[in-house]
């Protein structure tokens, strides 16, 4: 039997997007008290307000018990995290906003990846 089917990944998806929206709260707050000199990661104003509004999105669906809600956010942000490596880098739209750096592409890359086949996988169990 494949490891994989034997995994529930409502529950996967439920922690994950449990932890990972908390962590976006924290994250957009930070962004604010964090003086730009000593950040490792942007701390633009918009790129906080999309960070909490983002994780108050998770974690509502989390609470929620909204088992597909919690895979698709998880997958949707891992896409979104995808997108704001290219968008970084190809100086596309939020780039200029956001006012991305070096930091914020690796760890969109390595985020991305893992949120968006967590929560493709768990959406697909879902089904």
């Amino acid at each position: 039997m494949n490891a994989l089917a034997t995994v529930d990944w409502a529950l996967v998806n439920g922690r994950v997007a449990g932890v990972f929206g908390p962590v976006l709260i924290v994250t957009g707050i930070a962004g604010f008290l964090i003086p730009p000199r000593l950040a490792l990661m942007s701390g633009a104003p918009a790129y906080n307000i999309f960070h909490i509004v983002s994780g108050l999105l998770g974690t509502a669906l989390v609470l929620a018990r909204i088992p597909r809600g919690a895979a698709a956010f998880n997958a949707g942000f891992g896409a979104i995290d995808l997108y704001q490596v290219v968008a970084g880098i190809g100086g596309f739209f939020p780039a200029r906003a956001f006012r991305y750096k070096t930091a914020d592409h690796v760890l969109h890359l390595v985020l991305g990846l893992a949120l968006a086949a967590v929560g493709a996988v768990g959406l697909q169990g879902l089904r």
